[in-house]
């Protein structure tokens, strides 16, 4: 077994894109369950809202990749206001059923034939880089060292992730220590008493559920910068990742998502890895091909989850004086 080759694997995933994704996705689920008490199990939606959003608009309507994410941030909007509208008045479990449903009908519209001339359907979308790559200020090359050894291009992704997610960090920082967020806090705890204060609950988890949204549309761009978007990524089992991240780091706080997210992504770059090198070695993982070997990590992660439910409720870097999902 090359321990030297999956170490190496494993720590590149630190600055995978896929990593920055999933802590933008997090954060906006942070904001949705960990202030604002929403049970939202669609926040694979809000990504595919985005990816798609930034693809259609640049490949097919040939605007700048800023211009696209203009689009994906206000397509998010539209997407949450949709949804938000008919159901914020519902609680706990019922929300949970919706946000599932109205993330999987974003994903079947976007994988059915009907609009193919505009998301590929099956195929998804690919080709629309050039706009971006042509904004990159980095001289052509490759930089780095060890695991971190990129092209120019990597380089940029990788640059431009972080600089969203700083954005999204302090955004997110300076909302929940506003007045405005210590009555979205409010409400996560006891919307009753602060409907009774006077305060617009439907209009304050609206405003919660957008500003996740786009969070979670952003991380969507964000996965789809450096490669393509394909509706097969944007499944159930995605928000289910997400949420595992967000309760390993902590759900109501600001940097437990993000380091849910790595430590969840790291571990996932690990497993991928050794796993299948374990089944070819023989031992307890002899009878299993590598791909078989490979989806034990899926296993792995659901009793990880209920463990982390049962033994560390409020994450890593949580309180537990602010959990509302253990009541």
């Amino acid at each position: 077994m090359d321990w030297i080759q999956i170490l190496s694997n494993t720590v590149e995933s630190i600055l995978s894109p896929v990593t920055f994704a999933f802590v933008l996705a997090s954060l906006g689920l942070a904001m949705h369950f960990g202030f604002a008490g929403l049970l939202n199990f669609g926040i694979a939606g809000f990504m595919a809202i985005g990816a798609y959003g930034y693809a259609i608009s640049v490949l097919r309507f040939d605007l700048p990749w800023w211009g696209g994410m203009l689009v994906s941030i206000a397509a998010a909007i539209v997407f949450a206001i949709l949804l938000g509208a008919p159901t914020l008045r519902l609680r706990g479990d019922y929300l949970a059923i919706v946000t599932i449903a109205a993330a999987e009908i974003a994903r079947l519209l976007f994988l059915t034939n009907t609009f193919d001339d505009f998301t590929g359907s099956a195929s998804g979308l690919f080709g629309y880089h050039d706009s971006f790559r042509a904004a990159n200020p980095i001289p052509e090359g490759t930089y780095g060292f060890g695991p971190f050894t990129y092209s120019e291009t990597d380089w940029w992704v990788r640059i431009f992730a972080l600089a969203v997610l700083a954005v999204v960090i302090w955004l997110l920082w300076a909302l929940s220590r506003s007045p405005w967020g210590r009555v979205i806090k409010g409400i996560r705890e006891d919307e009753d008493a602060v409907r009774a204060l006077g305060k617009n609950v439907f209009a304050y988890k609206m405003q919660a559920l957008i500003i996740g949204g786009v969070f979670g549309a952003m991380g969507g761009v964000v996965y789809a910068l450096p490669s393509a978007v394909n509706p097969t990524v944007y499944v159930t089992s995605l928000t289910f990742f997400i949420w595992t991240a967000l309760l390993l780091g902590g759900a109501a706080t600001v940097f437990g998502p993000v380091l849910g997210s790595i430590i969840f992504w790291v571990l996932q770059a690990f497993l991928t890895n050794v796993l299948p090198a374990l089944a070819q070695e023989g031992g307890i993982l002899e009878s299993l091909t590598s791909q078989q070997a490979s989806t034990l990590r899926f296993i792995l992660v659901g009793i990880g989850l209920m463990l982390i439910v049962i033994y560390r409720p409020q994450g890593i870097a949580g309180d537990k004086r602010e959990l509302t999902f253990v009541k």
